[in-house]
């Protein structure tokens, strides 16, 4: 009996076909985001979960049994040249999402694409140039920096965008797991910068640089930075007894930078933080105010009214359960908080509701690539003894003509 894939639906919505390239840890949290988009909030476009894509024909057939995909393929060009499949979602390491997601653009495909959105800056170019070109056709691309749906995190950006916070002086995150620690760790292919790019930092740091530009409204002009790996060589995996290889990416990154505003911005990535699992943290503060956010306590955000009496002043927790704070309509009664996993079936959500329309999904490639910008910096900061190095200004983006 094959899975019921699809969402479900009336019979005047139409079905927009998904195919997934990858079905490791990226491509499960994605396939619950679309499986369950469809069953949460009403939408224009009904998903369907048409097919899989990886290398070994029985992993990729078990996969699609287990997360509820139609059918499997083994080579992501078959994917993409499905007739069912008018969407192709990306989680495959970062070495292939520009040759994937310019292929599956070209072939007048929409596309989701994992963050980083690509190793290079030349890649991410290229990448926005391709869905420049799809946009003119109709056809959209975002990239997947899931953390913005938080409801706790989307009500930030709503909350600074209004202003409640005055003028904006920082903007301070970081983000810190544990699992390099030990150096008995196998080379993964995070692991290799042919392979991921970069480490910790395009890993983590993607998220904290995407994070502070989107919540802060405004980009990162420059920044200084240090980076160092402390585990230098590994375990090779399947090798022989003994074997080990050079890491090639970094285990942690320490940045500064400044905003387009002239406010300042400060970051730690780590992957060797011991007793730090997905430790993300930001805090914002302003003239009028300050916000502060703990991803292990991901349903609060605090506020601090600096207008307020002295006497009486201090952060107060917001409980960020109430239908009146994004995506919360859809969920449960008030108290009720959600997890991480509801940050894809948020993704899946308001990239459909893009398509639908017409819009550029938010964030767009141009998004990815300023973030791709900001990485690059980094590394070449790191590497000139910590020299501020200017990140080049955001393009607008074009308007679509089709």
């Amino acid at each position: 009996m094959p899975n019921d894939t699809s969402a479900p639906a009336t019979p005047a919505t139409p079905v927009l076909g998904i195919g997934m390239i990858g079905y490791a840890f990226m491509g499960a949290a994605h396939s619950q985001g679309w499986r369950t988009v469809g069953r949460v909030f009403d939408l224009p476009l009904a998903p369907a979960m048409a097919a899989v894509c990886g290398r070994d024909p029985a992993a990729v057939r078990a996969a699609a049994d287990r997360l509820g995909w139609a059918a499997a393929e083994t080579d992501w060009r078959a994917l993409i040249a499905r007739d069912d499949v008018d969407l192709v979602d990306i989680c495959t390491p970062g070495s292939s999402h520009a040759e994937i997601a310019i292929a599956a653009l070209e072939a007048g495909k929409h596309v989701l694409c994992e963050k980083p959105l690509a190793n290079t800056v030349a890649e991410a170019e290229a990448m926005a140039e391709a869905a420049r070109r799809a946009r003119a056709r109709g056809r959209f691309a975002m990239v997947g920096f899931n953390y913005r749906r938080t409801p706790a995190l989307a009500l930030a950006r709503r909350m600074t965008a209004e202003g409640r916070l005055g003028v904006l002086r920082h903007v301070r995150i970081s983000y810190l797991q544990d699992w390099l620690v030990s150096p008995d760790f196998p080379l993964a292919w995070r692991l290799r910068r042919e392979q991921a790019g970069s480490g910790a930092l395009g890993d983590l740091g993607a998220h904290a640089v995407d994070l502070a530009q989107h919540l802060a409204g405004e980009a990162l002009t420059a920044v200084s930075a240090q980076t160092e790996t402390f585990v230098r060589e590994r375990p090779v995996p399947g090798g022989s007894p003994g074997e080990i290889g050079p890491v090639t990416v970094d285990d942690a990154a320490l940045i500064s930078g400044r905003l387009a505003s002239g406010a300042l911005a400060s970051f730690e990535v780590s992957r060797v933080a011991a007793g730090r699992k997905n430790a993300l943290r930001v805090e914002i503060n302003g003239t009028l105010g300050s916000l502060s956010f703990d991803l292990e306590r991901l349903n609060e955000l605090h506020f601090h009214d600096h207008t307020a009496d002295p006497a009486e002043a201090g952060f107060r927790r917001i409980h960020v359960t109430e239908d009146s704070h994004p995506y919360l309509s859809a969920w449960w009664p008030a108290g009720h908080g959600l997890g991480y996993e509801h940050t894809f079936t948020h993704q899946a959500h308001d990239l459909l509701q893009a398509i639908a329309a017409g819009t550029d999904p938010d964030p767009g490639f141009e998004e990815g690539l300023q973030v791709q910008r900001v990485l690059a910096a980094v590394e070449q900061s790191a590497a000139a003894n910590s020299v501020l190095v200017p990140v080049p200004a955001p393009q607008p983006a074009a308007v679509p003509t089709g």
